[in-house]
């Protein structure tokens, strides 16, 4: 009586897939294979609300007939699903239309050799570590005079592992872990009126993280200050963007710069490359051989070596002593970008800045401008702090519209 099958391990179980696609009809081929487990705890005035732990593993597979190319993947390993997710993979190429950009990098541009990231936690925490990461956190935040509710913590842990191997020659495997810690509280009440705010920390070494009762102490602080927010009246200012908010930017940047978006003419910056989009002296830095950062990464998904690039290449502190008029802001909601035109338009709250000084808190109001105006007339301050996957200093932006009463 046989025992139980296992897998072979993901290199040789992928190199074997490629094989068999191309021993199937497909001139190229390449695989990738993702296993992940997390862990993640949630908890709301002191009692425990969520425990979760999940295991989850996929294979894709792309293959290529000339200039076609289909992708197809499955998280059923056994022997007959691999040969059915060849066969599907080569039936669907053979149809699709053809993509004259499609194809596998040529040999001599895979990364050669991997730098040490150091992005790999080997110590797994137990779900009684994180409910008493989320008790203390909660905990913390829920003492802080003024605090009245709580909306809850939360922690998570998850390792994952990826391996990826194509026909041109490329086969790498590496493992990456992140742990992460959140709290968000109420002040206030229904007489007064009540605010919410948050505070988070993330890391991939769980030891990282910042202590769970600074970050409840800071989410409470954050929601009381919040309390007595108000409109303003509608008019064009200065506008200071918090750290957390302004990471938002990069991201718009990111994903207008996008190969795909801008191939299809759907970005704002589609015929902008080698423009002035920054103003001078602004540098965005891609730096994904950053250690222990939560987003470096040894190679990309075609095998090509990664490396440090300024996305813009070619800044300041005191930046609301000198604003007579302006708007501090902490938190913003709604997705309002559009990335063809670059219109910008999002819900704000935060602190009215009046002679250089915080002066109340405002909530209810809309800030708006174009995103091609706002890169060019934003000022960095020197307070980058490396804590996220993407990270901003405090940014000021001249111009843009706060609307509100």
């Amino acid at each position: 009586m046989s025992g139980p099958t296992t897998s072979p391990p993901p290199l040789e179980l992928l190199g074997d897939l490629v094989a068999s696609a191309r021993k199937a009809g497909a001139e190229a081929a390449d695989a990738v294979l993702i296993d992940s487990v997390s862990l993640s705890v949630g908890m709301r005035l002191g009692e425990l609300e969520r425990l979760e732990r999940a295991e989850a593993g996929d294979i894709g597979l792309r293959v290529l007939l000339g200039r076609r190319q289909a992708f197809v993947s499955s998280s059923d390993r056994s022997p007959a699903a691999l040969a059915e997710l060849v066969e599907r993979a080569v039936a669907m190429a053979r149809i699709v239309p053809e993509d004259p950009y499609c194809g596998l990098a040529e040999p001599g541009q895979l990364a050669q050799g991997f730098p040490e990231l150091d992005d790999f936690d080997p110590f797994e925490p137990n779900a009684e570590m994180l409910i008493d990461m989320v008790r203390r956190g909660e905990d913390a935040a829920r003492a802080v005079d003024g605090i009245t509710n709580s909306e809850g913590a939360e922690a998570g842990w998850g390792r994952s592992g990826v391996a990826i191997v194509a026909s041109n020659g490329f086969g790498h495997a590496y493992s990456a872990t992140s742990s992460s810690l959140s709290v968000s509280v109420l002040a206030g009440d229904a007489a007064r009126g009540m605010e919410r705010d948050y505070d988070h920390t993330s890391a991939v070494y769980l030891s990282d993280l910042r202590r769970p009762e600074d970050v409840g102490h800071e989410a409470g602080r954050r929601a009381v200050h919040r309390l007595g927010g108000r409109k303003v009246a509608t008019r064009q200012v200065p506008v200071i963007l918090d750290p957390r908010v302004a990471r938002g930017l990069l991201s718009s940047l990111a994903g207008a710069i996008n190969g795909a978006g801008v191939a299809r003419g759907t970005s704002f910056l589609k015929d902008r490359l080698g423009q002035q989009v920054f103003a001078k002296g602004i540098r965005v830095i891609d730096d994904p051989h950053r250690q222990r950062g939560l987003r470096s990464r040894p190679c990309d998904g075609e095998g090509l070596p990664t490396r440090c690039r300024a996305v813009i290449e070619d800044g300041t502190a005191e930046m609301i002593h000198d604003v007579p008029d302006g708007f501090y802001v902490t938190e913003l909601f709604g997705q309002g970008v559009n990335g063809v035109t670059g219109d910008y338009s999002r819900g704000a709250a935060g602190f009215w800045i009046s002679g250089g000084e915080i002066a109340f808190p405002v909530s209810e109001v809309t800030v708006a401008g174009n995103l091609k105006d706002m890169f060019l007339n934003l000022t960095p301050a020197n307070d980058l702090e490396l804590r996220h996957g993407v990270d901003c200093p405090t940014l000021r932006i001249d111009g843009l519209t706060v609307a509100g009463r």
